[in-house]
């Protein structure tokens, strides 16, 4: 278990901002993290598959501060504990769920796998697959399958406004989504 009052002065926020993310995190199983303290700019969430949001959406230093966070948090969790944080959430939100969050069937054609990471946000959503090396968005009902081909996505961020796009982050840096080829 780290120390985290280190983990608080590395990452440059309150001892308590780094126990809301702890706690976000245990929820979560290790994997995401729904959090809100005002250190953490607000209200956000992250996930394992690089998709880091924070409610101070234009300040990219603390979305990285939180993502780094949160991944030297999920590093450390010791495994056991982490599963049976998602199994004790899976009971707790199966009882008090309303009907609307009953899972769904998936929304991206079949044979791709489990996706690292998934999003949506102004009607628009993705699911990223580096196994099969796909990264699939639908768009106003249009499902769209791309070839990542080298690209080892990282992390996803979506522009705001009337010019919606999403650019994904790679090893090989920024990628727009109308970049990357439709598989066939």
């Amino acid at each position: 278990m780290p120390n985290l009052e280190d983990l608080a002065a590395r990452h440059g926020v309150s001892l308590a901002a780094v126990r809301t993310l702890q706690d976000a995190l245990r929820r979560g199983g290790g994997r995401m993290a729904q959090f809100s303290h005002p250190d953490l700019g607000g209200m956000g969430q992250w996930s394992a598959g690089g998709m880091t949001q924070v409610g101070d959406m234009f300040n990219t230093g603390l979305r990285d501060r939180v993502a780094a966070l949160c991944a030297d948090l999920a590093a450390s969790a010791p495994p056991a504990a982490t599963m049976s944080a998602v199994a004790a959430s899976a009971v707790t939100t199966s009882a008090a769920a309303p009907p609307a969050a009953v899972p769904h069937r998936d929304w991206w054609p079949d044979g791709l796998g489990q996706p690292s990471a998934t999003g949506s946000q102004n009607g628009m959503r993705y699911a990223c697959f580096p196994g099969a090396r796909r990264v699939v968005v639908e768009h106003a009902g249009q499902v769209t399958v791309h070839d990542s081909g080298e690209h080892r996505i990282e992390g996803v961020c979506q522009a705001q406004g009337t010019g919606q796009d999403l650019v994904f982050l790679s090893q090989l840096g920024r990628v727009h989504a109308a970049e990357l080829p439709v598989a066939r």
